[in-house]
């Protein structure tokens, strides 16, 4: 069913996030001091039992010079530079096996695919630990170090991001100007957010991105993960202004307000995971040349398979 707002308010709707004051020094200054920490990219080969795809285990430097685990996928055979997308996972998943997701290679990009630090024990398997300590925390990743903005999990992951492009970008293979980015859910979070912080992406594609309007989700949704912020805030009752104060470093709305390439964007008006008003939020507030496709009859899977194909459509349009 329906449950958020009607379509015509939904398309005027600018969400509850607050920009903080110092957001895009912070984000300057945590970007910097990593990529200062940076070790070249690692590749190793696969041996696989395809014959028209070569696959390779990828390490590369993330938050604090953190080793970060990705694959890359590549046509067998196929003469370089060519145009790559990097593609971040949703909620609880990793980077999943070597011989998933093979559309993008198949539609002749380098595929790298970022795992996700300490997640990937639930639908798709991962394989980078997440070595930093956090306060007490729900189980799951919204609230791990939650108390400040600067052990908050998200600053780490979204940091991984962004070194991902630049990673991607080193590839000899690579052609470092056409390097797309893309994700679902999370990854659309992820996106949204590289979309705001790096300069090195031509465009990028979010399908029904979390971490958006957080606000306004928590009001609207007792599903995970956002349940994990009702939980802990109805335990840690004197911390909701501090908390929503930390989450506002890592709302997809502000980021939005910092991009300027083009996005494709996807919303589910049925969606009861991340809400579209919440969706709507982002799209309104986004600065850069964009596009929503709306699934009036779907949930938090949006297109599913007409998302990837229209991904690819998009990203094939913006590198000509």
């Amino acid at each position: 069913m329906l449950h958020d707002l009607p379509l015509a308010e939904l398309e005027n709707y600018q969400g509850k996030a607050v920009l903080p004051d110092d957001f895009a020094s912070f984000w300057k200054a945590t970007l910097a001091e990593s990529r200062g920490l940076r070790q070249p990219v690692q590749l190793s080969r696969m041996e696989t039992v395809l014959s028209v795809i070569d696959v390779y285990d990828v390490t590369f430097s993330g938050f604090m010079g953190d080793p970060i685990k990705a694959w890359l996928r590549v046509p067998h055979g196929a003469s370089g530079p060519l145009p790559a997308v990097v593609d971040y996972v949703g909620y609880n998943g990793g980077r999943g096996h070597s011989l998933s997701a093979l559309h993008f290679a198949g539609a002749g990009f380098a595929h790298f695919q970022m795992d996700s630090r300490g997640q990937g024990s639930v639908w798709s398997v991962g394989d980078t630990a997440d070595p930093w300590p956090s306060g007490p925390q729900v189980p799951g990743v919204m609230t791990k170090g939650i108390e400040t903005k600067e052990g908050y999990y998200y600053r780490r992951l979204l940091t991984d991001a962004v070194l991902a492009v630049d990673a991607c970008a080193e590839l000899a293979c690579v052609d470092p100007q056409r390097v797309f980015i893309t994700g679902g859910s999370q990854g659309g979070a992820m996106t949204v957010a590289v979309a705001g912080l790096s300069d090195s992406v031509l465009a990028a594609s979010a399908r029904v991105p979390f971490l958006s309007d957080i606000r306004r989700a928590v009001e609207l949704t007792d599903e995970k993960p956002y349940s994990e912020l009702t939980e802990y805030l109805a335990c840690h009752r004197d911390r909701v202004e501090g908390v929503y104060g930390v989450l506002d470093y890592f709302d997809s709305v502000n980021f939005a307000q910092q991009a300027r390439i083009p996005i494709h964007l996807t919303v589910g008006l049925m969606d009861v995971i991340c809400p579209p008003s919440t969706v709507y939020a982002v799209y309104n507030n986004y600065l850069g040349p964009k596009e929503l496709q709306v699934w009036s009859h779907n949930g938090h899977e949006s297109g599913e398979l007409l998302d990837d194909v229209a991904s690819i459509e998009f990203f094939q349009r913006q590198s000509r």
